[in-house]
C-alpha cells in the first residue's frame, strides 16, 4: 500500500505538471495572440486573422523568396524587395496594421511622434529577447538592456569619442588607399574596365574595422570577419523561423556550425585582447585602436570604482564588444557605399558635384579630418543614400505593458515594428518626391529636411542610437573622397539592381560599374 500511495503521488505530480505545461503552451500558442488581436480590432486596427503557431511566417518566407527570385527595376520600389511582407501589409491595412511574428503580435509603428515615444523610452519599450542562437552574431552593447546596457556604453563611448577617431583616420586612409592601387592595377591597360566593386567595398570595410578595432592585430581581424560573414547567413535563416524553447541544444546542423564559429571567433578574439592587455602592462596604452580605447576606458572605470566587482567588464564582455565593433562597423559601412555609388552613377550630375567640392577642398592630397566635416554636398548625398537605402530595414521594441502611443493603446507583450524603409519612403512625411533621389533635401541639416520630426532613423534614435554612427560617416567619406579623386563610374550593362536583406540591405548579385580613370 505504501508503495502504491507514493507511486500514485508521483503520478498526481507528473500530471500536474503537464497539466501546467499545456495550459501555459495553451495560452503562448492560442489564448494571449486571440486576446491580443480583438484588443486591437476593436480599435479599428487592421491585419490578418492569427494562424495557429506559426502566425504570418509563413506567408513572410513565401513573399521574401518571391521577391528575391527575380530582379526589379532600378526606379522601382525598393521595399517590394527588402519588406515585401510589410509593405504589402501597409498597402492593404494602412500604417496602423499588425502582423504575426509565429504566436507573438506585432504592430507597425510609423507615427513620427509615437517612433520618438518608443525609441526615446528605452526602460518602457526595450529590445525583444533574441532566439539564443541569434544572439551568438547579434550581441554586446546592442542585445544589453538596464544597468548593464548604461555600464557598458559608459565605458565604450571614449573610444568613439569624435576626437578620438581622429586617431584612428590613418588607418582608414591606409585601407581605402590600397583599394584605390588595386582599382588602377585593373584599368591601367585600357583606362577604364567594368568592376564588382561589392566585394572590394567589403574588403575594404573588413580591412579598416580590423586596423582601427585591433591595430598591429588586423591579419586575426580579417579571420574573425570571415567566420562573422558566414554567421550572419546563418542567423537570417534562424530569422525566419520561430524558435522553440531547447532548440538550441538540438545538434542540427545548422546549431553545430554556428556553435563552432562562435567558439573559433571568440579564441582569435581572446588571443588579440591578451596581446593588447600586454602591450597597456609594457608601455603606454594603446591609443591608436578601438581596442586599446575600450580597455583603456574599461581599466579606468574599475579604477575609478574602487575594483568593485560589479564595475568594468570582463574578458567575455570585451570578446562580445569586439563582435559587434567588428560586424556593425563593417556592415554598415560596405552597404551605404555601396549604394552611394549605385546613385551616383545613376544620377552623375550629382557624382560631379560631389567630385568638385572634393577637389576643392583637398584637391589631389590625402583627405584630412577637419576637410572630412566641411564636406557639404557629399554630406547630403550620404544621408539620402540612407533614407533609401537604410542598412538596417527594422527596428523592433516590446510593449512591457500596456501602452498608448499616438493614437493606439498597444497590449501588454506585443512587438513595436518600426520599419525604417517603409518610414523613410513615406510621402506623407517626405512629400511627393519620398522615393526619388534628392540629396538637397538635406541641405540645410536633417532637422529641416525632417520638419523636426523622427523621420530619419537609419542609426536608430534616442539614447540607443548607434555608437559608431560616426565612425561609418566618416570612413564613407574618406573612401568616397578617395573615389572620387580617382575614378569616374557608371553602372555597367550587366549591373542587375536586386537589394537583399541579409541583416542589412545588400545587393544579391554584386554591384557591376564601368570604373574610368581620371
Amino acid at each position: 500500500m505504501e508503495v502504491d500511495a507514493a507511486t500514485m503521488m508521483c503520478v498526481g505530480i507528473l500530471i500536474s505538471f503537464v497539466i501546467i505545461f499545456l495550459t501555459k503552451a495553451l495560452r503562448w500558442v492560442w489564448l494571449e495572440p486571440k486576446r491580443a488581436e480583438r484588443f486591437l480590432r476593436r480599435q479599428g486596427i487592421k491585419g490578418n486573422p492569427y494562424k495557429f503557431f506559426f502566425g504570418d511566417m509563413k506567408a513572410m518566407g513565401m513573399m521574401l523568396h518571391q521577391a528575391q527570385s527575380k530582379p526589379i527595376q532600378i526606379d522601382d520600389d525598393v521595399a517590394s524587395r527588402l519588406v515585401p511582407f510589410q509593405n504589402q501589409l501597409v498597402k492593404e491595412c494602412g500604417k496602423n496594421s499588425f502582423f504575426w511574428y509565429g504566436p507573438k503580435i506585432a504592430v507597425n509603428i510609423m507615427e513620427p511622434e509615437a517612433i520618438k515615444e518608443i525609441l526615446n523610452m528605452i526602460n518602457d519599450f526595450p529590445k525583444p529577447t533574441l532566439n539564443p542562437l541569434a544572439k551568438l552574431l547579434i550581441t554586446g552593447l546592442v542585445d544589453l538592456e538596464g544597468d548593464k546596457w548604461s555600464k557598458h556604453r559608459k565605458i565604450i563611448n571614449p573610444a568613439f569619442n569624435l576626437v578620438k577617431l581622429k586617431l584612428v583616420l590613418p588607418a582608414m586612409y591606409g585601407s581605402c588607399n590600397q583599394m584605390m592601387k588595386e582599382w588602377k592595377m585593373l584599368v591601367c591597360e585600357t583606362g577604364s574596365c567594368m568592376v564588382d566593386v561589392w566585394p572590394f567595398l567589403n574588403n575594404l570595410t573588413a580591412d579598416v574595422i580590423s586596423r582601427t578595432a585591433f591595430g598591429s592585430n588586423y591579419e586575426e581581424g580579417k579571420i574573425v570577419f570571415q567566420l562573422l560573414k558566414e554567421q550572419a547567413q546563418l542567423t537570417s535563416k534562424v530569422f525566419q523561423s520561430i524558435y522553440i524553447p531547447g532548440w538550441r541544444f538540438v545538434p542540427t546542423k545548422l546549431n553545430k556550425r554556428m556553435k563552432k564559429i562562435d567558439y573559433e571567433i571568440g579564441n582569435v578574439l581572446r588571443g588579440i585582447i591578451q596581446k593588447q592587455e600586454g602591450i597597456m602592462k609594457t608601455c603606454e596604452a594603446s591609443n591608436d585602436n578601438l581596442l586599446g580605447l575600450l580597455l583603456e576606458s574599461n581599466q579606468k572605470e574599475i579604477e575609478d570604482q574602487g575594483l568593485k566587482k560589479d564595475f568594468g567588464m570582463n574578458t567575455n564582455d570585451v570578446i562580445n564588444e569586439c563582435k559587434l565593433f567588428y560586424f556593425a562597423g563593417q556592415e554598415t559601412t560596405s552597404v551605404l557605399l555601396n549604394w552611394t555609388m549605385v546613385l551616383l552613377s545613376r544620377f552623375p550630375k550629382w557624382q560631379t558635384l560631389a567630385r568638385e567640392e572634393i577637389i576643392e577642398i583637398f584637391g589631389t592630397k590625402e583627405p584630412d579630418y577637419d576637410g572630412l566635416n566641411r564636406l557639404k554636398v557629399v554630406t547630403m548625398i550620404l544621408y539620402e543614400v540612407l533614407r533609401l537605402y537604410p542598412p538596417a530595414t527594422v527596428i523592433t521594441r516590446v510593449i512591457r505593458k500596456e501602452t498608448t502611443v499616438g493614437d493606439m493603446t498597444l497590449p501588454t507583450g506585443a512587438l513595436a515594428s518600426i520599419p525604417i524603409v517603409l518610414v523613410h519612403h513615406d510621402f506623407e512625411l517626405w512629400g511627393s518626391d519620398a522615393k526619388e533621389f534628392k540629396p538637397e533635401r538635406f541641405s540645410e541639416g536633417i532637422s529641416k529636411a525632417t520638419n523636426g520630426k523622427v523621420s530619419f532613423i537609419p542609426f536608430g534614435w534616442g539614447p540607443r542610437i548607434c555608437i559608431g554612427q560616426n565612425f561609418a560617416l566618416l570612413e564613407a567619406k574618406m573612401a568616397l573622397s578617395l573615389i572620387l579623386q580617382n575614378f569616374k563610374f557608371e553602372l555597367s550593362s550587366s549591373y542587375v539592381h536586386a537589394p537583399i536583406t541579409v541583416i542589412t540591405a545588400q545587393p544579391q548579385f554584386g554591384t557591376h560599374l564601368m570604373l574610368q580613370k581620371l
